[in-house]
């Protein structure tokens, strides 16, 4: 799917003749720098680490729209921490080191803006190691800035010849492949806030 429809292509610069083999290409091009499947809504599974202390979660995929479900892992508690001597017994005598449990997501403090969250204090003072979480990430609209950057790659490939050429010298006969001048600086500045958090 490309990120700009045949209408909009006059609007964004390039002619109503366009193919859209050229959007289309360069929608993939956009996916694969953003590292990710789709900058459109989609579900994700993702385990991650939670904050000692914070039990704070930052997930991959952004724009977050909602949390659906989480599966967490205790940690294991240290008899050296003052905080955790309670936490120690009572996981001792109910077995909850390292066992995965449901967590309601419900429970959770989640900041959509941020795409991340933050466990509720636990009454026993039991903390998360690690999570498993299903969640909804992604444009409902894909935002003109996208668009715009679709538009100048798609005008960047057509208007460099060879398009893996990255540099060629007659006089030695030498030429070099493999250029990434279809995602300029100007590209790249425009998709910064869709690239994958911490898979860049």
């Amino acid at each position: 799917m490309g990120y700009l429809l045949p209408a909009e292509y006059a609007a964004y610069g390039l002619t109503a003749e366009t193919a859209d083999a050229w959007v289309t290409a360069a929608s993939v091009m956009i996916e694969a720098y953003c590292k990710r499947p789709t900058l459109l809504s989609a579900s994700y599974t993702e385990r991650v680490r939670v904050a000692r202390h914070s039990q704070h979660v930052r997930l991959s995929y952004g724009p977050l729209v909602s949390v659906d479900a989480v599966k967490a892992r205790y940690a294991r508690p240290s008899w050296r921490d003052p905080e955790d001597v309670f936490a120690v017994q009572f996981a001792e005598a109910f077995g909850v080191p390292g066992a995965w449990a449901s967590v309601d997501p419900s429970t959770l403090w989640v900041d959509l803006s941020l795409g991340e969250f933050r466990f509720a204090w636990n009454v026993m003072g039991l903390r998360y190691t690690e999570a498993e979480v299903t969640y909804t990430a992604g444009l409902v609209t894909v935002p003109d800035a996208v668009k715009v950057a679709c538009a100048q790659i798609v005008k960047n490939a057509q208007v460099t010849p060879g398009l893996n050429v990255k540099s060629s010298k007659m006089d030695t006969l030498q030429t070099q492949y493999f250029s990434d001048s279809l995602l300029d600086s100007q590209v790249k500045a425009l998709l910064r806030p869709y690239v994958a958090e911490r898979l860049s």
